[in-house]
């Protein structure tokens, strides 16, 4: 809404407002913590970081291209788009809110089922974009599982590297990297004149790679501690 009223620009300067509230808060109240000197496996956390750049590659790979996907293939119209920009956004919040309770209780569920879960549910947008309703029910249910899997991935980061603040931010670099590389190539399908739905394609190809990362870390165990 910002962007319609004031240019797109100030939706950026928004953010960045927010940000500069959020660094305050967060350096008077996060405790100065001592370096862990404990020992960290590398490999385990290089896959954990893969696993988290897939998952928000997928995710922004569609979120990028989603006007035009409501607008061209659901055919809905363009005072519809900060309604679904909001609607995936609510789904978010409430997936860090249940995502982040389940898994801490439940973290290779969380991991297992939520992948296959956005695998799913990605490739079912991809087939079922013309149909408006549809389209706006799996936004909000994409934007739940996306981000409800974010704080299982971040404490699995915290379990293989306990201690450890460098592992942490790596965490967030992570994230970075697949909200680069979603969008980049979601903009080469559509470069390559394969549609608008073809981003939600490559969303649901990057989450099988990523389901194949996870079952290969993550085993089902009957009792679940840590991940």
């Amino acid at each position: 809404m910002l962007g319609q009223v004031w240019g797109w620009r100030s939706a950026f300067w928004a953010v960045a407002a927010l940000a500069v509230v959020a660094t305050v808060a967060v350096v008077g109240t996060i405790p100065v913590s001592k370096p862990d000197t404990e020992a960290t496996a590398v490999r385990p956390l290089l896959l954990t970081y893969a696993t988290n750049a897939l998952v928000q590659g997928a995710t922004f790979c569609t979120f990028t291209y989603l006007a035009p996907l409501v607008t061209e293939v659901a055919g809905l119209s363009e005072a519809w788009l900060p309604a679904t920009l909001v609607l995936f956004g609510i789904g978010a919040c409430a997936g860090i809110v249940f995502g982040g309770r389940v898994a801490d209780a439940r973290p290779r569920t969380v991991l297992l089922t939520g992948t296959a879960a956005l695998t799913v549910g990605w490739a079912a947008l991809a087939l079922s974009a013309s149909s408006p309703v549809v389209t706006l029910v799996l936004v909000f249910l994409q934007g739940m599982l996306a981000f409800g899997l974010a704080p299982a991935l971040t404490a699995r980061v915290f379990y293989q590297a306990p201690g450890n603040a460098l592992a942490g931010g790596f965490t967030t670099a992570a994230f970075n990297v697949g909200n680069t590389l979603g969008p980049a190539l979601g903009g080469l399908a559509l470069d390559a004149g394969l549609g608008f739905r073809s981003p939600v394609v490559v969303s649901a190809l990057l989450m099988v790679v990523s389901v194949a990362q996870v079952y290969g870390q993550v085993r089902p165990a009957r009792r679940e501690v840590g991940a």
